[in-house]
């Protein structure tokens, strides 16, 4: 790939992070335009004599395959930070480019940049992406600005400038092709929510758009986002919006066919494609409508499958235990789902390899689970499960007032009816459930 790495003269922080580039790819600092190869990228360094904003054009002038501003941020409250973004203008063009034009994103650039330089970043920083703004606009490569702001004392900072070339070299190193490139609605000018996301998920951002402007967005204007991001899926920020403009974006994506997933969605992909994840839902909607998929333990592997277990086993773990159940699901190289209400289905995922491991290790699980309960029995290969629970009937023909003495005697406690001491036994009924296992005394 050819890179261009762009930097402007005037720009203090810019030629700090052009600085460390140079130093880290071990070239001599000088100055105009030349090339340096890496990591099988011919890096393409080009210092302009303006402000990046107004450089219009600069696809047919560097001819280049990503595009790679290094830049200062400046604040009205300026704080230390790292920052990662993509250029347009939703609205007016108070700085460069024209109204109502996006550049083309890097989002799996610019995510792995977010990560890098969270782990880099020196003592003090806050690193997150910007909501997209200002020139240029008419980019058709992909593109994104790196910058360090916000004053002088942070933009010619050197372990700033040394974190930032850091990490755009790993980045431009190793790059991951799998993260799910998404559009943004709705946030402050760091993208608060967008950022948490993208730095624990494979959710990664290009064009996001700051809660004042979405309610200024149209049909064109939500597609060109998704489109100049290569979205797959958008991402609303319902807690930063009014219902009013989360249901407008929603109606322009519905009616575009565009998918949009919540937070969780995001954060339960996992490390699989979307490729992939879209298969999983339509397999997972077509056993259970309404599911909802949780990926957070699958790990890698080849050929995704669907496993199932005996539901009466399960249904009983996750009544005598659920966090357990689902601590233990999450541990194992697999994923789950859960219908409408929440619940566990007996329906899981995971790798062809893994299969029958998988099926063992749920119903180990399970019989575990349920093996720490004092009211079950194990007889051959049955597992006899009891329960035994309060018969308000029989409590009321022995004389106990409903009330309290209700609640205590369903918590355990003896009470005095009628100057009769009642015990929780006298009140309780016991029901079995007898579920067949075979080969059970090898999961005890």
């Amino acid at each position: 790939m050819k890179i261009a790495i762009i930097n402007s003269k005037e720009d203090k922080a810019g030629k700090n992070i052009r600085k460390h580039l140079l130093l880290e790819l071990d070239s001599p600092d000088v100055s105009g335009d030349f090339y340096i190869e890496y990591n099988r990228h011919d890096l393409f360094f080009v210092e302009t004599k303006g402000r990046l904003i107004y450089e219009e054009s600069l696809d047919e002038r560097v001819g280049s395959d990503l595009i790679i501003f290094i830049s200062r941020h400046t604040s009205k409250n300026p704080v230390p930070a790292l920052t990662v973004h993509v250029t347009g203008n939703y609205s007016e063009a108070l700085l460069g480019g024209e109204k109502g034009e996006l550049s083309r994103a890097a989002p799996l650039f610019m995510h792995s940049v977010l990560i890098e330089m969270n782990k880099r970043a020196p003592e003090g920083f806050k690193v997150s992406y910007e909501v997209t703004h200002h020139g240029p606009t008419d980019l058709k490569t992909p593109s994104c600005f790196v910058e360090i702001g916000s004053t002088e004392e942070e933009w010619t900072n050197d372990d700033a400038g040394r974190a930032v070339a850091r990490s755009v070299l790993e980045s431009l190193r190793s790059c991951p092709s799998c993260a799910i490139k998404l559009a943004g609605f709705g946030g402050n000018h760091y993208a608060a929510r967008e950022t948490e996301i993208a730095l624990c998920s494979s959710g990664a951002f290009g064009h996001i758009a700051h809660t004042r402007e979405v309610k200024n967005l149209d049909s064109r204007l939500v597609k060109l986002m998704v489109e100049m991001s290569s979205a797959d899926a958008c991402y609303i920020d319902k807690k930063a919006l009014n219902k009013n403009d989360v249901r407008r974006i929603e109606k322009i994506l519905e009616g575009e066919g565009i998918p949009y997933l919540s937070e969780n969605e995001i954060k339960d992909m996992g490390s699989i494609s979307w490729k992939e994840y879209l298969k999983l839902k339509d397999f997972s909607q077509s056993i259970s409508p309404g599911c909802r998929i949780h990926l957070k333990g699958l790990l890698e592997g080849k050929n995704l499958v669907f496993v199932e277990i005996n539901g009466d086993l399960l249904e009983a773990a996750l009544s005598f235990d659920e966090k357990y159940v689902i601590e233990g699901v999450e541990n194992m190289n697999s994923a789950y789902l859960t219908s409408k209400t929440g619940r566990m289905l007996p329906i899981f995922i995971t790798y062809e390899e893994n299969r029958l491991q998988t099926i063992n290790d749920l119903i180990s699980l399970c019989v575990k689970t349920l093996h720490k309960d004092k009211n079950t029995a194990v007889i051959d290969d049955h597992m006899v499960i009891r329960k035994i629970r309060f018969d308000p009937a029989k409590a009321a023909e022995l004389g106990v007032p409903k009330g309290p003495f209700f609640g205590k005697l369903a918590a355990g406690f003896d009470v005095m009816a009628e100057d009769r001491l009642i015990t929780p036994a006298m009140v309780s009924k016991c029901s079995e459930k007898v579920i067949h296992i075979p080969g059970l005394e090898k999961y005890l």
